[in-house]
């Protein structure tokens, strides 16, 4: 470990322990309960540069050597992650309960949760895919060069060359991972790596200055204030010079392994096609919805919820004159294709989306203080998703803001076909995303200091996921779906996750071909194809991830119902909403707890 970075980790400690002896803190036994979970997560940030870059926890106190550093990928750290994680359960269970507060039993409880999911099931430590075309290290490591990664000043923008550089040993670490689960036959299907080799082909340029990571930060650099146009001109020279010499030969190396890979591949879809495969999707299913939900009562929940969600779909449809005898599949595929549901496909068009999803947070976050007693001090904002990643990605996604208050929080629209982006779907997607979906709920979370650190920045799918689906809910009920096209937008959008219940159960334990899952939502959505197709590839490559949304959603609205119908006039929806927020993201078998809880104390 270097100087600079041991001090770096020191000062951190120090800041976030006060009194705490530092060398107490961060390598033994703490003296208290509260000092471990707080050693637990400054460790785990200390180890991961690009978080620490993403969070910008040290930036405010000087320090900042780590903005020149990258994650270290490789099996050998994995190891000592395991270890470490081992370590960390180990020293939390032997602190006993009897010299805990209630507060510190529950924070004891999610640890502990956590912690133990991490360490069962070794043998599956490799079961996923560090290469598709919707996460890849050649996805993500240019999103986070280009979009993470700050440039405020000199020193960052030599952090930048320095990680251009870095790049090298991270992609060697990144090999290792892709061949040891080739040696364990986990291996992405063809039609994923054909994905894959779509998106490295354009990306490498014969000038480099239009490679995304010098075309991405141009205008930053040049807008330095605090570096001499000689300083520019160098930086974005020395920029060059490391596209040519590590970033092209880097991505000329991962096509030649993704052709030879390719060849080792088949079409199967689903993770039933893994050793073990059955047991290890009932892991995931565990993992994403926090429940104990078998595959097949996922699937018909899923069934259940389409066809309830496609008879109010119907509903509205009569009410707006359409002929509703007709197939559902081929009437909402006419309503889709009516032009005056899409803006033009044109430059121009896709600034006007990006400026009215805009619009609809500024009115809706100034429309719902009756719902919240809080709301994030971060602001949001709406930008594109970055057009050389688009073609795989989904149609939009949340990135927290950063602590530090040099970055909002963000939605990421994905404009790439105009299609993809109908006006009637764009409300719910931004209750979703921004307010008072992911954006109030992370960025909040983010921001409770009486939590402790680890529970300001933890994430259950089912939790995250489903708290922006009922979000969507709340915006429907508070009027902002303004139109009959806006609910049937809405109801869209809900329709579907509950076919993602129908489809990722399909995928990896009934064995649907990729085939089959598109056939299915495209004929009981109405979404483009295009999206259609990016999302059934995505749960492919993400086995039980799709799942969590629907169960999360409705099990946040029957809490509701149950703590409205115990307490009656005494039920404040403020008041739950601060219980299901301030808390952080949580496990729903304890959010059901936790609602019990407040149930009992308000009656």
């Amino acid at each position: 470990m270097s100087v600079k970075k041991l001090l770096g980790g020191i000062a951190v400690v120090a800041v976030l322990a006060g009194s705490v002896y530092v060398s107490k803190l961060v390598w033994f036994k703490p003296f208290s309960f509260d000092d471990f979970q707080t050693r637990v997560i400054v460790k785990e940030g200390l180890d991961s540069p690009q978080t620490m870059s993403s969070l910008r926890m040290l930036e405010p106190w000087g320090i900042t050597g780590h903005n020149a550093e990258l994650d270290d990928l490789s099996l050998a750290h994995d190891e000592v992650q395991r270890a470490r994680t081992q370590e960390n359960y180990e020293i939390l269970m032997s602190y006993e309960d009897e010299g805990l507060d209630a507060e510190q039993r529950f924070n004891k409880k999610l640890m502990a949760y956590s912690l133990k999911e991490d360490l069962e099931h070794p043998e599956y430590d490799y079961y996923n895919y560090p290469l598709t075309q919707l996460y890849g290290w050649h996805n993500n490591f240019p999103a986070f060069m280009t979009g993470t990664h700050s440039i405020q000043d000199l020193d960052e923008a030599e952090y930048y060359v320095a990680r251009l550089h870095a790049a090298r040993t991270q992609f060697d670490q990144f090999m290792e991972q892709l061949k040891k689960r080739e040696e364990i036959g986990i291996i992405p299907p063809t039609f994923i790596l054909e994905k894959v080799e779509a998106q490295l082909k354009p990306f490498v340029k014969d000038d480099p200055k239009e490679n995304a990571f010098y075309a991405g930060v141009k205008d930053k650099i040049e807008g330095l204030e605090d570096a001499s146009d000689a300083d520019k001109a160098r930086i974005l020279g020395e920029i060059e010079a490391a596209i040519t010499d590590v970033i092209n030969p880097i991505w000329g190396e991962l096509q030649q392994y993704v052709a030879t890979l390719k060849a080792k591949s088949n079409n199967d879809a689903g993770a039933w096609k893994f050793p073990d495969g059955e047991r290890f999707y009932k892991t995931r299913l565990e993992h994403f919805t926090t429940t104990d939900m078998t595959a097949e009562e996922i699937h018909q929940l899923g069934l259940s919820e389409v066809a309830r969600l496609q008879g109010q779909m119907l509903g509205i449809f009569a009410e707006m004159g359409y002929d509703t005898s007709i197939p559902f599949a081929e009437l909402i595929e006419a309503y889709a294709d009516e032009p005056r549901h899409y803006y033009p496909d044109t430059a121009e068009g896709r600034e006007q989306i990006l400026a009215d999803y805009t619009a609809m947070i500024e009115e809706i976050d100034a429309g719902i203080a009756d719902q919240f007693n809080m709301k994030p001090k971060a602001p949001v904002e709406v930008v594109r998703v970055p057009e050389f990643m688009e073609q795989g990605a989904p149609g939009g996604y949340y990135n927290q803001p950063a602590m530090d208050g040099s970055r909002p929080g963000q939605f990421y629209a994905n404009l790439y076909d105009i299609k993809g982006t109908p006006k009637y779907g764009m409300r719910a997607l931004t209750y979703h995303e921004a307010v008072p979906g992911h954006h109030y709920q992370i960025a909040l979370q983010m921001e409770q200091e009486d939590l402790p650190m680890f529970r300001q920045f933890s994430h259950y799918g089912a939790y995250v996921e489903g708290w922006a689906l009922y979000a969507e809910r709340v915006g429907w009920e508070l009027g902002f779906m303004k139109t009959n096209d806006d609910k049937i937008g809405a109801l869209q959008s809900e329709l579907f996750r509950a076919v993602r219940l129908v489809v990722d159960t399909g995928i990896h334990a009934k064995k649907w071909t990729r085939e089959q899952a598109i056939d299915y939502m495209a004929s009981n959505t109405g979404m483009a194809m295009s999206d259609v197709v990016t999302e059934i590839e995505r749960y492919i490559v993400w086995p039980g991830q799709a799942t969590g949304y629907k169960i999360g959603q409705l099990t946040m609205l029957r809490l509701r119902d149950k703590a409205r119908d115990a307490l009656g006039d005494k039920f404040d929806i403020k008041a739950f909403h601060d219980l299901v927020l301030k808390g952080g993201a949580v496990p729903l078998t304890i959010l059901e707890e936790q609602v019990d809880a407040f149930i009992e104390a308000n009656s």
